[in-house]
């Protein structure tokens, strides 16, 4: 007989049932529509695979239910909702490959054999009353099957219809219900049934009893765990893994762990606790980062330092010209080891302003010594807790970066640069700079604890070196902590030398040129640092450069040049413009109220003049220039000490209640600050109440008390370097600053004359034409 059909994936309908499905496929939908245009029975067969789209012949079972549409719902998407009734069992055939738009198959209806159970009252009775037993058994491990089946199934049913209820509604993989289906003699249905139904009730036993030997030694309500706990039992029992977990791996590493005692004993601990928990949890994955991080800390791993001297001496020399201190340090400390054994790692702090090698120079230490070299930059940073880690609580806690440091330098000895220390800042999560002050004191940093690792670091063996621009910024208790080191600003024969052996080289490779391409003349270098960078570093020189041969590189790419191009000073303003900066230059004659004062900023020195005016008033002192508060009050003190020498030179009691005094720095957008203007302003402000000129080749720089005394003040190089580039010819200086004139250079000092002084008077003398 040929009907249509339909191959059902993971359903099996048995004869009598009810049943609902969705069917999807075109080839199911065109047969049901088939099937409706004549009788409404089709054929419902289960195939083998469920992966196949389009089964064929051999893709199906051999016995199916022939079962009658009731109802159909269409559904989106083409699909459609059949309920269905189960009518009688059927063996398939062959397929009509004629039929292209669903599935013909040609079957023959099976005839049931009851067997013995009909023709017996007191077997079919007996067989029920096990099949019922059994089935008990069953549902009181599986109680939603239980109440589905109440309605559904009672012992005044035929046991065929029974079997066929129960394997329908029993949650069994649909292979076994197409076994039950398969079986023609209700005999031997019952036998399978009872069989499945058995074995089932065996696994379901069991696995109650493995929960409940396991639920003894954990909390109820730790589900995930116990359905872990389960698989490590059966594994267990079966024998069935051979590979270390991973909390057998971790505990590997740690023996092999090159660390102290308490250190392998934490590990260890915190391994048992990850044993404990669930694979899947949060927890779990908090608790595995946690042991990855303390197994990949250095701990007592450490390098080999390189000691020799002449060595670091070599390749400190080729990296940095100049930089005597740092390098002189750097050699000492070499000494010290080579001496000890030993010696204690110095914590240094460079100061100095932008551009000045600080950060380069920390690198070529490193590589002096074969250190491994860690970079911090402390700019900006306003957490606590990126100093000493985030507490393990916390989600997405880390170790804080000198720990994090550590952990990626794989060694306990490298060299680690605190990069802009002084730009570290506070808030409401805690004071960095005091966070700090463990890490950088020799006799607390060998116990030093980040709060995410809990265990202590040493850190006696890391060789610190911090960067700063302004040391007024980095707080005294952690200033205490390191050996200051100035890194002044470069001269101009400095910033030369520089240019040659490094910078032009630089930006050669970085640009494709090469000197058979390109020669830059030591005139083109000299007016590059002098008419186009006013810096103390080397970083806008280093540009400018890179300028000229992005320049040259573009003249050589179109093809118009056929020789080498040389830049000269003659031809240089082709490729960087007109000069961007001019000389500093002295006044051309002697002037009442114009002082010229040097000042240090963080870029360099500079020269300023200080100007002085009067006018009638009411005795009032106005400041103009965008004065500092430290600076404000130089001003008022300058003033004061002018009224207490009136009388020596002449001026009326009178005076200052009938005129106003007018103090003015020029270039009034620029911030000004600082006490070393003092005498200059006290000089500025005599010469205007005296009507006395100033000698225009004099600068100075110095703090001044209310009784004339001159005190000592900073950043003499940088204002000595700029001076020198103004023409000045004499620079007052105060006496105790005698010992910083010494230290500096003949090309710093030039033919300038230095004269110190230690009170106005002497000033006064020097500075009044």
């Amino acid at each position: 007989m040929s009907i249509p059909a339909v191959a059902l994936r993971g359903l099996n309908i048995f004869p009598g049932m009810v049943i609902n499905f969705d069917l999807k496929r075109s080839r199911s939908v065109n047969a049901v529509r088939s099937a409706m245009k004549s009788d409404a029975l089709i054929f419902a067969i289960a195939q083998r695979e469920t992966s196949v789209d389009n089964p064929e012949f051999d893709d199906l079972y051999k016995v199916g239910t022939v079962i009658s549409i009731r109802q159909i719902t269409k559904l989106p998407d083409g699909a459609m909702r059949v309920m269905a009734e189960g009518k009688y069992r059927a063996i398939i055939d062959a397929i009509d490959e004629s039929e292209k738009a669903y599935i013909l198959a040609e079957i023959h209806s099976v005839i049931e054999d009851d067997g013995h159970i009909s023709e017996d009252r007191i077997y079919e009775e007996g067989a029920k009353r096990a099949l019922f037993e059994m089935l008990n058994e069953y549902t009181g491990f599986h109680p939603k099957v239980n109440q589905s089946l109440k309605t559904q199934v009672n012992d005044k049913m035929a046991m065929g219809d029974i079997v066929s209820r129960i394997a329908m509604n029993i949650p069994i993989a649909f292979e076994k219900k197409q076994q039950i289906l398969e079986i023609i003699s209700t005999t031997d249905r019952y036998s399978a049934l009872a069989k499945i139904l058995y074995e089932e009730a065996q696994v379901a036993g069991i696995h109650a009893e493995l929960s409940k030997e396991i639920r003894q030694k954990i909390e109820k309500n730790q589900r995930e765990y116990i359905l872990r706990e389960q698989m490590a039992y059966i594994r267990g029992a079966l024998s069935e893994s051979g590979e270390l977990t991973d909390a057998e791996l971790f505990a590997k590493k740690a023996d092999e762990l090159n660390a102290s005692e308490e250190v392998k004993e934490k590990i260890h601990k915190e391994i048992k606790r990850f044993e404990n928990m669930s694979e899947s949890s949060t927890e779990s994955a908090v608790e595995r980062t946690y042991i990855e991080t303390l197994l990949e800390m250095p701990w007592n791993n450490c390098t080999q330092d390189n000691i020799d001297i002449s060595n670091a001496e070599n390749i400190l020399d080729e990296d940095h010209y100049g930089m005597d201190k740092v390098k002189e340090r750097i050699l000492e400390f070499l000494a010290v080891r080579n001496l000890t054994s030993k010696g204690q790692s110095p914590i240094i702090c460079l100061v100095g302003p932008p551009g000045t090698g600080k950060t380069s120079i920390a690198r070529s230490v490193a590589r002096a010594l074969d250190k491994k070299y860690v970079r911090i930059c402390l700019g900006g940073v306003r957490d606590e807790a990126e100093i000493r880690g985030h507490r393990r609580t916390y989600v997405g806690a880390l170790p804080g970066r000198i720990a994090g440091g550590l952990k990626n330098a794989k060694t306990s000895n490298p060299l680690m640069l605190l990069d802009e220390i002084d730009k570290v800042s506070n808030d409401y999560k805690g004071d960095c700079f005091s966070a700090l002050l463990e890490v950088l004191d020799p006799d607390q940093n060998k116990q030093f604890r980040d709060h995410y690792i809990e265990l202590p670091l040493d850190l006696s063996n890391v060789l610190f070196i911090a960067t700063a621009n302004d040391v007024s910024k980095i707080p005294r208790p952690l200033l205490d902590r390191m050996e200051v080191i100035d890194v002044s600003g470069y001269t101009a024969n400095e910033k030369f030398h520089i240019a040659k052996r490094h910078l032009i080289k630089k930006q050669y490779d970085a640009n494709g040129m090469n000197r058979k391409m390109l020669t830059i003349s030591d005139a083109a270098i000299k007016d590059i640092i002098r008419y186009y960078t006013r810096e103390a570093g080397v970083r806008d020189l280093e540009r400018k450069i890179g300028q000229v041969c992005r320049k040259c590189a573009l003249e050589i790419t179109s093809g118009d040049l056929k020789e080498k191009i040389t830049v000269k000073s003659a031809n240089l303003a082709d490729y960087l413009g007109k000069r961007k900066y001019l000389d500093d230059k002295i006044a051309k004659k002697d002037d009442v109220g114009i002082v010229r004062g040097l000042a240090w900023t963080a870029v360099g020195g500079d020269t300023l003049e200080i100007e002085v005016n009067l006018m009638p008033g009411k005795g009032e002192l106005r400041l103009t220039g965008q004065m500092g508060d430290v600076m404000k009050e130089s001003a008022g003190i300058a003033l004061s000490y002018v009224r207490s020498v009136s009388s020596r030179y002449g001026i009326a009691d009178d005076f200052y209640a009938n005129n106003d005094i007018h103090v003015h720095i020029p270039e009034g957008a620029v911030p000004k600050d600082g006490p070393s203007a003092g005498i200059t302003m006290a000089t500025a402000i005599l010469s205007a109440v005296t009507e006395k000129k100033i000698r225009a080749a004099v600068a100075m720089t110095g703090e001044v008390t209310l009784r004339g005394k001159v005190l000592p003040i900073g950043g003499l190089k940088e204002k000595l370097l700029a001076a020198n580039i103004a023409g000045i010819k004499k620079v007052i200086v105060p006496k105790e600053n005698e010992k910083d004139i010494l230290e500096l250079s003949d090309e710093i000092i030039g033919n300038m004359q230095i004269v110190y002084v230690e009170r106005m008077e002497e000033v006064v003398t020097e500075a009044f034409a």
